[in-house]
């Protein structure tokens, strides 16, 4: 018995590699950017202003997001010390 099945359409694809898709993309808001990196909003502005810290993006009038894969390399970043 085969552990790992394998999906087919018939035998037109078996025996090739499924392609890989990549991680959907995540948009925080700024609670819970300001719970994961440890700062207050004044901060987090403060450092995007400097070019510290990864930029907003604008969703509309009253609402900005950050990519959370931003989030997370500037998180690994200052983790390994390069502040």
């Amino acid at each position: 018995m085969n552990a790992h099945p394998q999906l087919t359409d018939g035998g037109a694809t078996e025996g090739k590699a499924l392609p890989q898709v990549p991680p959907l993309a995540r948009l925080l808001r700024l609670p819970e950017v300001m719970d994961r990196v440890g700062l207050r909003r004044s901060a987090i502005y403060q450092r995007m202003s400097e070019g510290r810290f990864p930029k907003s993006r604008s969703l509309g009038p009253k609402c900005a997001v950050w990519v959370e894969a931003e989030i997370n390399d500037w998180i690994d970043e200052i983790a390994r010390g390069n502040t």
